[in-house]
């Protein structure tokens, strides 16, 4: 099992930054799987925000967020990371990074996932 934990949330204003970072803990390395990035806003259901492969070689992300999100990670230090550039308040939302074992978009096909980290952006 994958203990992993979200951290670098805060509120900001429409157009600034964040990093968030997940870091990851268990019996095993995260360079062993697949990871996920999910956002949940009050009142929807949860939705996929990006994806990066074991390796780092392979990303992805939904429409809404390309061009202003990128996802990287370093599996010797066992973190991914989601740089977000250009935030808009409809990027609100409680994020969550996910461990699973393939490119996919949907949040039943992940295995572990963290406790979350608030985003707030003011307009």
């Amino acid at each position: 099992q994958l203990q992993l934990v979200e951290s670098g949330g805060g509120l900001v204003q429409a157009g600034g930054s964040l990093r968030l970072s997940c870091a990851a803990s268990g019996v095993t390395f995260i360079s062993s799987y697949t990871m996920g990035w999910f956002r949940q806003a009050p009142g929807k259901e949860r939705e996929f925000v990006s994806v990066i492969s074991w390796k780092g070689t392979n990303t992805d992300y939904a429409d809404s967020v390309k061009g202003r999100f990128t996802v990287s990670r370093d599996n010797a230090k066992n973190t991914v990371w989601l740089q977000m550039n250009n935030l808009k308040p409809e990027d609100t939302a409680v994020y969550y990074c996910a461990a699973g074992t393939g490119i996919y978009y949907r949040a039943q096909q992940y295995m572990d996932w963290g406790q979350g980290t608030q985003v707030t952006v003011s307009s």
